[in-house]
Order: C-alpha cells, then sequence, then structure tokens
C-alpha cells in the first residue's frame, strides 16, 4: 500500500507542472486552451526523439519546453489575430497537433527503456549518497514493511516543481505578470491602459502549454515511454488538479493558489490510486473516476456554502424576530 501511494506523490508532483499550465490558461487569463491534450504528448514526442537521436537529456527536455510554448503561441495568435473563438483555436490546435506528434515521433509509440533519461541519470548520480538507506531505515523504524528502492525521483521533483511554483509567483507579481492576471479579469479596461492584450494573450498561453510540455517530457522519461494518446483527457486532469486544490487549499493570495494547485494535483493521484484498488474499479474507469472528482470538487463546496447562507439568513431572521418581539 505505502508503495503504491509513494508512486502516486511522485507521478503527482511531475502531473503538478501540468497543473499549473492549466492553472495559467483557465484562471489567470480566463481561456478555456484545449491545446493541453496535444502540448502535452509533444513534449513527451519531442523529448523522446530527441534521446533516442543521442541528444542530453536536459537539453532534450528544453526542446520539448520550446515546442510547448510555440504550440501555445499558434492557439494565442489563432485567437487574436485570426479572431478565432478561444474554445475553437484550442480544439483547432489540439487536432492539428495529433498529426504533428506523429510527424515527430514517425510512429504511435516510441519506448525509451533502454534510452538514458534523466530520471536514469539522476539515480545513478544519486546512488553514491546514503539518503535512501537513511530514509528507507527511518520508515523500518516506525513499523513500514516495504519502502522504496530509490528516493531521487520524488525528492529532485519535488524541489523542481517547487522552484517553478516560485516562479511563477514571482512573475505574476511582475509588471507584465500583473497586466497578465488583469487581461483575464477584464479585458477591456487593460486595453484602456494601452496594454497590448494580444501579446499578452500569446506569452500567456505559450507560458502555460511550455510548462505543460515540460510535464509531458518528464513523464515520458519516468514512464519509459511516448505515445500518442497519452494527451487524451489532459485538460481534465489538470482542471481536476486546479478545482481540488483550490476546493481544500483555498486561494487567498497567488502563492496560495499555486501551492493549493500542486497540492491538488498529488491528491488527485492518491485518490485514482486508491479508488483503483477497488475490487470493482479498472484502469478503464480512469476518467470516470477523474470526472466524479470534479463534480464532486465543484458541487461540495457550493453546497457548503449555501447551507452557510441559509444559517446565516436564519439567524438574521431569529434575532429580527426577537427584536420584535421585544418592542411589543
Amino acid at each position: 500500500m505505502f508503495i503504491s501511494m509513494f508512486g502516486a506523490v511522485e507521478s503527482g508532483v511531475i502531473y503538478a507542472i501540468m497543473a499549473l499550465g492549466v492553472y495559467l490558461s483557465f484562471r489567470v487569463l480566463d481561456f478555456p486552451d484545449l491545446t493541453v491534450d496535444g502540448s502535452f504528448v509533444t513534449g513527451a514526442a519531442v523529448a523522446a526523439i530527441a534521446i533516442m537521436h543521442d541528444v542530453p537529456t536536459i537539453i532534450a527536455t528544453l526542446l520539448a519546453v520550446v515546442a510547448g510554448f510555440v504550440a501555445g503561441s499558434i492557439t494565442g495568435i489563432l485567437n487574436t489575430k485570426g479572431k478565432i473563438n478561444p474554445l475553437l483555436s484550442g480544439i483547432l490546435m489540439m487536432i492539428a497537433l495529433y498529426s504533428i506528434n506523429l510527424r515527430i515521433m514517425g510512429r504511435s509509440n516510441i519506448p525509451l527503456l533502454n534510452e538514458p533519461t534523466i530520471f536514469t541519470q539522476l539515480q545513478e548520480i544519486w546512488e553514491g549518497t546514503n539518503i535512501d538507506q537513511s530514509l528507507n531505515a527511518m520508515l523500518l523504524s516506525l513499523g513500514v514493511d516495504r519502502t522504496p528502492g530509490t528516493w531521487s525521483t520524488l525528492l529532485v521533483m519535488i524541489v523542481v516543481t517547487v522552484l517553478i511554483k516560485f516562479i511563477t509567483d514571482y512573475y505574476l507579481k511582475t509588471e507584465i505578470g500583473l497586466a497578465l492576471r488583469a487581461t483575464g479579469d477584464n479585458e477591456k479596461m487593460i486595453r484602456s491602459f494601452s496594454a497590448n492584450t494580444d501579446n499578452l494573450k500569446i506569452v500567456g498561453l505559450g507560458i502555460s502549454n511550455a510548462l505543460v510540455a515540460l510535464s509531458g517530457a518528464l513523464i515520458a522519461q519516468y514512464g519509459g515511454f511516448a505515445d500518442a494518446g497519452m494527451g487524451i483527457g489532459m485538460i481534465v486532469i489538470g482542471l481536476a488538479s486546479v478545482i481540488i486544490g483550490e476546493a481544500l487549499f483555498g486561494t487567498k493570495t497567488i502563492m496560495r493558489t499555486t501551492l493549493a494547485v500542486i497540492g491538488g494535483a498529488i491528491v488527485y493521484r492518491i485518490v485514482v490510486t486508491w479508488a483503483l484498488r477497488v475490487d470493482f474499479l479498472e484502469s478503464s474507469d480512469m476518467k470516470l473516476i477523474t470526472s466524479l472528482l470534479v463534480i464532486i470538487a465543484l458541487v461540495v463546496p457550493k453546497v457548503i456554502d449555501g447551507q452557510k447562507e441559509a444559517r446565516r439568513k436564519r439567524r438574521k431572521r431569529n434575532k429580527l424576530q426577537e427584536r420584535l418581539k421585544g418592542e411589543a
């Protein structure tokens, strides 16, 4: 049980980078960007094919980020310059990317099991330390029978994801970042201050899909393969992470919200892993589980808020009745 939950947290931290990208487009820019389903695979495809051609893993991953940025920017151009509906812009780019990704890979699946990846190289470096032994010994002392083979992926990805979170926080507090947030809140108002909202949208969508592509590149290296269909439903997973995180951890500040998104991605992976351990559920039910999680995360807070509002009105009505009785 512990090993499966450990794997869920490990993959959840990587998917959190994708969730941050979805947060930028859906929450900050208020742009329903369906490019995510395609750009996730683009990141995986570019990284995989680059690694297959002996490109260093770090450079291959950076190339994936650039490819994601280009894909997101094209979506922004279709919307701002081509005057195409935001939703349709994302759908058109998502469809185009399916064929582009197949062109990049040359086939529908690229195995990376025998190729060097960031994680295999990281593990080789990690083996020279005693961190794994120390952490596993601590778990054994707490009564955990089965311990992870290595902590390298989890600990390093936590550092990378938190670093991306802080960079995102800082960017959203800069002058350009504030203009980007204002564009999502009230585009007409920020345009009246002579801000170029078209360029802001293009850059914002580019950054969003760059993060998604980075997550795709890391997931491909983590799982040992890149597949043309691995991005199907990725936008729903990203939204689930954002919505669950916001419902559980709140959204009072930007720093808290981005942290909530990361937490939401991890919670989502844990809940899905736990749900798939139930006997009557199968791996093919994953999309159903995701939909139910999103529905619960959306409905429950509204029901709770409705109950709080009803209690508030009831108390107000009771106080008014008591005052009227006193006056009588």
